[in-house]
């Protein structure tokens, strides 16, 4: 009777959800204001996102290859796109980031005629809590170099595609629908001409999708197909009802029917299916249902079904897993996909794990011709195996995180903070060091498991506070290495919501104070606060939701609950602790409330804006940095399948809202809102991170333009505005950051470009270590040039263009040209003539050593000029260098001491090339006058040797490098006042060299 129980109450829950909420009070809500012209994005084109890691493979659902080309494969990811490995899963590479307008991928298929034509389906039919929602179907004819979309937009969530063996143009999909809501484009699709057209061959209701389709192989026009009625609410979700099953076609699609023989009837939730090819005739149908779930498999072709297998761990978690493959050479061996990865010799009636370098395991490819090949896509990527599964290639060389927060520090160089799903918590360095050997060992645990969030306070790195489900929280001593937890009241989570004393939910806030570094917040449906960093906790508001019981069920049904906190509704969602003011504290929750204390939780005044969606989550609220009364909210309500952007503004301490996105002011209808934050030097621009990239507004909200430049279309989970950079996580790809973007707000103050503009370049900072050794398997995330950043805009294509770094005295010390035939001569240094914004490198150098010798001197701290002509029009803007500051011992007198030296030495180099230079242009007769000279300055073997003993250039050469190195194999970086021993070998060389070119001085005038 349970489960029937569950289905009636699932079904009153989503009666009630259609209900509207009123607010609170009714507060006005201010008109937007006549929309401003847009700023033309070329002059921010010059911009590029970096990024930064962790290469550690996030969540893939959707792995194919190819039988013929035994290490080529395709993984499809969560949130991260489409990539490709040729070498077995070493290496991957993405594929279509210039094309796809969604990186969630549910399915991927390779064509088996023509190898060249892949389809893609959007969307992971994996629906947890945080899944997003697809796109449609994609199709590539040139192996994945180009893409176009080809259809099913409002598919939502695809579960597999197949297609026909010898006609490339034949394809099926099964498709989900809506994670989130009730929609028509669901069941089984079959193109016949490639994508341009599609029939909806197998429809049942507005509820009911298709999740699993198997082509037999030996028959293309016999197709089985696994229904399942599912629907994710923020509070439940719904899996399983009387259409759910399994069904067939025997002509190719045309007509379907349910399939019966012994498979359980009546609700049905999940329907996994495979057939095998070593023998068609057997098939395997995992199937969630109450209380029949469980393996199923059928020896006649699909008359009559045996229930072979019911353990838990290949029927647990159904709406995550139920997925079966056949093996297709074994007929008694197959697999299934579920914490582990399962794999049967009998037929199902036992299995046994193999060991993956990650769980959660949701597709494999088997190669047909030899079975010990086979990829693995799971909650950690995809791994490949040569060998049957005795050993797989890395996870860690895919940046496909799904990472749920962004957070970072003042250390230099600065840490990047966030939880990783499906994994730990981590931090990476903004850019890498410059001595490690790598990426790896710069990352560090960040306390907390794969929910988080994480929390440190920017000036006390060395403690780290993180989440985990259930409310846990633990802080993290990065100094000693100890980790402990501080949760306030431990409690089982295994009941109802409404019988919690806290609701926590999965990603239950936790904020350090900005005023304190001991300050704790962490909330529930209360908000805690602790003084003394999580040893003792204090509840400082009442429930601050709506606390509606409708949303607090046992969550999960018909058939099978799921309780992980994902689902735990009516919390507290978004916590925002004033910079301004302790005593301020800003709070939302997952159901449509804000609330304001101004006296440090005394009291608290509902300041929910009119305009609030119902039960919108609010995702991230913003205070901005230049006035107190000022917030933005960041609210999504996709969850409940409206993908509205919402993004509201107040200026009054929440008296009055105003939304700034409508769907036609630069964020798209369906674009829905993650989190908005506002530049800290520049009021009014704002940033925002959206389900489909980054977004940009130069008007306080009231247009917005993409900043999407080359980041690839993933989910944006959060954003920082930090040290004058732009950094983000993102649910598929890992961290990014947009290095200095002055440009951004030299635009906010004034867009207009007159033929050039110098965009005023932020200090750049001395002290660059040693090149790390590299190994050619090495994954590498985008490092950061080192040097100043200088940009320039240009208001239209320029003929002529020239940009020069000088110092003090107007000595030219970095010359880059836009003119073609120099700059295809001098390759590297060179400036883009085009319109738009363009970003060049200074390295801090000056000149080297006329007539080589050696990298140009390391220039000392202090103001120098960026001077630019273009097209005749001259401009100039000052740049400052400032010393290291990881270094801050090093004075500026140790720095101008480097250079001095480093410039003498550098001069003699030049004047011993200078010398050798006039030697050898001299008549052979002549010369040969001066080769005793010439032996001296310079090695040069005897008649007969294939080397010689170094010579004063040679050694001058060497004392040249420690003064002016960057380091490498065997030496340090030169950085500050040269070492005594140094400034010995100098005075010892100077002297060879006076005496030396005495003597040549007068021979020269002799001659």
């Amino acid at each position: 009777m349970r489960p029937v129980v569950t289905a009636l109450s699932v079904l009153l829950l989503s009666g009630l959800a259609a209900e509207a909420q009123r607010p609170p009070q009714q507060r006005t809500s201010a008109s937007r204001p006549e929309q401003p012209a847009l700023v033309d994005s070329a002059y921010f084109g010059g911009l590029q996102w970096r990024m930064v890691g962790p290469h550690r493979g996030g969540r893939s659902t959707a792995v194919t290859g190819v039988p013929g080309q035994p290490h080529l494969f395709y993984m499809g990811t969560t949130g991260g796109g489409v990539w490709r490995t040729d070498d077995a899963g070493n290496s991957w590479t993405p594929i279509a980031d210039a094309w796809l307008d969604n990186g969630n991928v549910g399915a991927v298929g390779v064509a088996p005629s023509d190898p060249n034509v892949l389809y893609v389906g959007l969307g992971s039919a994996s629906i947890r809590g945080n899944v997003s929602v697809g796109t449609g179907v994609w199709k590539s004819a040139d192996a994945g170099a180009t893409w176009r979309h080809v259809g099913l937009r409002e598919s939502g969530a695809i579960g597999k595609l197949v297609i026909h063996p010898t006609n490339p143009d034949v394809a099926y999909v099964a498709a989900l629908g809506h994670p989130f809501g009730k929609n028509p484009e669901r069941g089984v699709f079959r193109t016949t001409d490639g994508g341009a057209t599609w029939q909806h061959v197998l429809a049942l209701n507005d509820s009911t999708g298709a999740v699993s389709i198997v082509m037999a192989p030996d028959d293309p026009r016999e197709l089985w197909a696994g229904m399942w009625r599912a629907e994710r609410k923020p509070w439940t979700l719904i899996s399983g009802g009387p259409e759910g099953g399994l069904y067939r076609s025997r002509d190719g699609g045309d007509t379907w029917t349910k399939v019966a023989g012994g498979l359980p009837t009546g609700i049905v939730g999940k329907v996994g299916v495979t057939q095998s090819p070593a023998d068609p005739n057997r098939l395997w149908v995992l199937i969630e249902a109450a209380p029949d779930g469980g393996l199923y498999r059928s020896d006649d072709r699909g008359e009559s079904w045996r229930r072979v297998n019911t353990e838990s761990r290949v029927r647990g978690r159904p709406f995550y897993y139920t997925h079966v493959r056949a093996d297709p050479i074994n007929r008694d061996r197959v697999y299934v996909m579920n914490v582990s990865l399962l794999r049967s010799e009998n037929g199902g009636d036992t299995f046994d794990a193999l060991p993956v370098p990650h769980g959660d395991v949701h597709d494999i490819w088997i190669n047909p011709t030899d079975n010990r090949i086979f990829a693995v896509s799971d909650d950690g990527g995809t791994v490949v195996t040569l060998n049957d599964g005795r050993t797989f290639s890395s996870v860690y060389n895919q940046p496909t995180a799904e990472l749920y927060d962004v957070v970072v520090d003042e250390q230099v160089p600065y840490r990047i903070y966030g939880s990783q799903q499906d994994n730990s918590a981590i931090s990476v360095l903004h850019r890498r060091l410059h001595n490690s050997l790598r990426p790896q060992q710069e990352w560090n645990y960040a306390s907390g498991c794969e929910t988080g969030p994480v929390a440190v306070h920017p000036k006390r790195p060395s403690v780290v506070y993180g989440g985990c489900y259930g409310g846990q929280i633990n802080r993290y001593d990065v100094r000693n290495d100890t980790r402990v937890s501080i949760k306030g009241w431990p409690e089982a989570t295994s009941q109802a919501p409404k019988d919690l004393t806290n609701r926590w939910q999965w990603v239950a806030p936790i904020v350090v104070s900005p005023h304190d570094t001991l300050t704790l917040y962490h909330a529930s449906q209360y908000l805690y606060r602790s003084r003394d960093g999580g040893d003792r906790w204090t509840r400082i508001s009442p429930d601050l939701t709506t606390n509606d019981a409708r949303y607090q069920a046992w969550p999960g049904g018909p058939i099978t609950p799921d309780n992980t906190g994902v689902e735990t509704f009516t919390t507290i969602f978004a916590v925002t602790p004033s910079p301004h003011d302790a005593a301020t504290i800003w709070v939302g929750s997952d159901d449509g409330r804000v609330h304001l204390t101004r006296d440090d939780g005394a009291t608290w005044i509902d300041i929910t804006p009119r305009e609030m969606p119902m039960r919108g989550t609010v995702n991230r609220i913003e205070v901005s940095p230049h006035d107190p009364g000022r917030a933005f909210l960041a609210v999504q309500r996709y969850r409940e399948d409206d993908q509205a952007p919402y993004i509201f503004r107040t200026d009054d301490y929440g008296q009055s809202w105003q939304l700034l996105t409508d769907g036609r002011n630069g964020i798209p209808a369906r674009h829905w809102v993650r989190v908005v934050r506002e530049d800290p030097e520049q009021r009014g621009l704002l940033y925002a991170g959206t389900e489909f990239g980054v977004y940009v507004s130069f008007s306080d909200g009231a247009r917005w333009q993409r900043l999407q430049r080359n980041l690839p279309v993933s989910p944006v989970t959060d954003l920082k505005v930090h040290r004058g950079d732009l950094v983000i996580s993102t649910q598929g790809r890992s961290f990014w950051v947009l290095d200095d973007i002055t440009p951004l707000r030299e635009l906010m103050r004034d867009a207009a470009v007159d033929v050039v503009r110098l965009i005023p370049s932020r200090p750049a900072a001395r002290g660059v270590g040693g090149v790390p050794l590299r190994e050619v398997d090495l994954t590498l995330p985008d490092d950061l040039p080192h040097g100043a950043l200088l940009h320039y805009a240009l208001a239209r294509d320029v003929a002529s263009l020239t940009l020069e770094v000088r110092d003090r005295e107007g000595t030219v010390l970095r010359r880059w040209t836009g003119d073609s035939a120099i700059a295809q001569a001098r390759g590297p240094r060179t400036a883009p003539r085009t319109r738009g914004l363009h970003r060049v490198v200074w390295d801090l150098r000056g000149a080297g050593p006329q007539g080589g010798g050696g990298q140009g001197v390391k220039m000392p701290p202090g103001a120098y000029v960026l001077h630019v002509v273009a097209d005749g029009i001259a401009r100039e803007q000052a740049i400052e260098v400032i010393g290291n500051p990881a270094a801050p011992e090093i004075t500026r007198a140790d720095y101008e001491q480097q250079y001095t030296v480093s410039v003498a030495v550098r001069d003699t180099i030049s004047a011993i090339n200078d010398w050798l230079a006039r030697i050898r242009r001299l008549p052979e007769a002549e010369r040969s006058r001066f080769i005793e000279f010439e032996r001296a300055l310079t090695p040069i073997a005897a008649p007969g040797e294939s080397v010689a003993p170094a010579r004063l250039l040679t050694h001058y050469g060497v004392l040249y490098g420690t003064l002016v190195t960057d380091g490498g194999y065997g030496s340090g970086s030169a950085e500050g006042r040269p070492s005594d021993g140094v400034l010995a070998r100098k005075a010892d060389l100077d002297a060879q060299w006076t005496e030396l070119r005495g003597r040549l001085d007068a021979a020269w005038e002799r001659r």
